[in-house]
C-alpha cells in the first residue's frame, strides 16, 4: 500500500483517534473507509438531500411556525 501524510487540525485528530479507540480499529483504516466511501459517492449526505423532494410542499403554513409564541402555545403537554 502507499503510505501518506495528511496533517489534521486537532479537532479532528482528537475526533478521529477517539472513534477509532470506540470502533477498536486504527485511524487508517477509518480514514480508508471514508475515502473509499466518498470515491464510491457514497459519502456526505446530508439531511437536506435526504428530504429535498418535501421542500416547498406547504403551501398555506404560516412563514413563522417555529419562532411566534402563538403557534408554541400547549406544545409539549
Amino acid at each position: 500500500m502507499k503510505s501518506i501524510s495528511v496533517k489534521l487540525a486537532p479537532p479532528l485528530a482528537r475526533w478521529l483517534s477517539n472513534r477509532a479507540r470506540e470502533l477498536k480499529r486504527t485511524q487508517s483504516d477509518l480514514v480508508r473507509d471514508a475515502l473509499e466511501q466518498q470515491r464510491q459517492g457514497q459519502g456526505g449526505v446530508s439531511c437536506h438531500d435526504l428530504a429535498k423532494h418535501l421542500c416547498g410542499i406547504m403551501r398555506n403554513a404560516p412563514r413563522d411556525l417555529s419562532t411566534n409564541p402563538k403557534y408554541m402555545e400547549g406544545f409539549g403537554e
